[in-house]
Parts: structure tokens; sequence; C-alpha cells
């Protein structure tokens, strides 16, 4: 348990708002206009990068810089910057970015803070629709153009009768690819390609299942604290700690996490 003062909880959820509103700002600049160039990070696949990935890691930096200078910040374009205060914000500026530079409004900007064993607090950020998802230090709350609603994960259900997301349908290795069908195969709807988004609808109550393989701490640690702060619980596939990235299972409750964990765990080793 993270424990920290009245004031300093409502600075953190500030300073969280704060580096969501600089990226929204970033990544609207643009998103779909003409001329956008993306990078290939992968020499063997496609792992594109844009301007506005580095613009939306940049601009959260400068309000880092300004706001909380004694804080480490790990960050997916930029590396790490080491700190004094013990706590480390963990920045993905576009999870999604094949989804970004094709115009769908699914990607989403990923905001979390950690101590050494925990996540503390996280965002997940739409700026197109204008949703965002933030969870921790007491707070469990959506936020967007119809208003402001508590985030609450769903209620125990069969697995029979559950959704399940992943972003890629090979997962992972096809060793993980075949785990995962395994266990989308006992659900009763399976759905592709939502990256951060399916985290988000996780907390909000409308599926029950997120499942991926080979994410970095980057892509895991705003979901986690979110998730957690709205009821679910957020493993790797063995269901040890998740925040380092890895296999990851997002469950809606502990009842669908124990099931689903059982059919996980037969996976080989990676």
């Amino acid at each position: 348990m993270f424990d920290v003062s009245d004031a300093d909880r409502r600075a953190l959820l500030d300073v969280a708002d704060a580096l969501a509103d600089a990226a929204r700002a970033a990544t609207l600049a643009h998103f779909r206009k003409d001329g956008l160039i993306s990078d290939n990070k992968d020499e063997t696949g496609f792992d594109p990068v844009t301007i506005a990935d580095r613009a939306a890691e940049t601009a959260m930096r400068d309000v880092l810089a300004r706001l909380r200078p004694d804080d480490a910040i790990l960050g997916e374009e930029f590396g790490a910057t080491s700190g004094t205060s013990g706590l480390t914000w963990v920045l993905d500026p576009i999870d999604g970015t094949r989804a970004y530079i094709s115009g769908t409004p699914t990607w989403g900007v990923l905001i979390g803070l950690r101590s050494a064993s925990a996540a503390i607090l996280g965002v997940i950020d739409q700026p197109y629709i204008g949703e965002r998802f933030l969870g921790g230090l007491g707070t469990a709350q959506m936020t967007g153009p119809q208003g402001a609603y508590p985030l609450q994960t769903r209620q125990a259900r069969p697995l029979s009768e559950a959704t399940i997301f992943t972003t890629f349908p090979e997962v992972g290795t096809p060793a993980e690819g075949k785990a995962f069908q395994a266990l989308a195969s006992q659900t009763q709807l399976t759905r592709y390609g939502m990256d951060c988004y399916a985290y988000a609808l996780l907390a909000m109550g409308q599926v029950d299942l997120v499942v991926e393989a080979g994410l970095q701490s980057y892509d895991i640690l705003a979901p986690i604290a979110v998730i957690e702060a709205a009821g679910g619980v957020v493993t790797d596939w063995q269901g040890g700690s998740a925040l380092e990235g890895g296999r990851i299972i997002a469950a809606a409750n502990p009842q669908i996490h124990a099931e689903a964990l059982e059919n996980l765990k037969k996976a080989p080793s990676p």
C-alpha cells in the first residue's frame, strides 16, 4: 500500500492529468493528418514510430521536469531517466501506433506511476474520443463526453459467458498463440486489435479478460493501476507480478482470473 497525505495525493492526480493533457495535444496535432510518416523500429518486422510518439513523450517529460523533477522516468521512446524520490513515471506516448497511423481511434496514451514494488497510479487516455480512465490513490473514474463515471469491473460469470480480448491474433510465439486459443475457445466472444483500449473496456465493466504476451513495462503499468482500482486483477500467466510486462492476463474479478489462469499455466515457458 502506498501511503500519501491528501495534499500529495491530489498533487499526483493533478500531475497525471497534466501529463495526459500534454500528450493529448501532441498526439491530436498529427492524428489523421496528411503526410504523417512512420519509421520502422523493427528490422525483421514492423514496429512503427511517428513524430507524434516522440512529441507526446517529450511534452510529458517537460511537464515532469517542471512539476516532479526528482522522480524517475521510463518512456518507450527515450528510455530511462534516473530520479531520487523512489517513484517512477512510466510513459507510453502512443500505445497502438499501428492503429494511430491507420486512423482508428483505439490507440491511447498510457501514464503510470510506480514504486519499486507496485503500480500506484495509472491513466489510459484516448485523446480523439476524449475518454480518460484514471485509477489509483483512491480513485477509479472515467471522464468523457458523457460526463464522469466511477470505474467498476464486471462481477463473476462463467468462462462460457465471458468476452476476451487480445491485440494480435497470433498473440506472441506459436505456443503462446495456442495457449490463448485454447482459453478463448471456452469463452463466448473473442475480439482482437484494441491495444490499450481493451484494458479500459475491462475497467469499465464491458469485458471480462484481456490476454497478451511480449509486453514491456510501459505497455502494462498504467492498465494495472486502472484495472486494480476498478476491482480487477492483473498478473502474468503464472499468477505472479506483471509490473515488468511479459505474458499478461487482466481479469474482471478474482474468480474468472483463477479459471482463466489454470488454462494459461499450461503454456510452455518462453
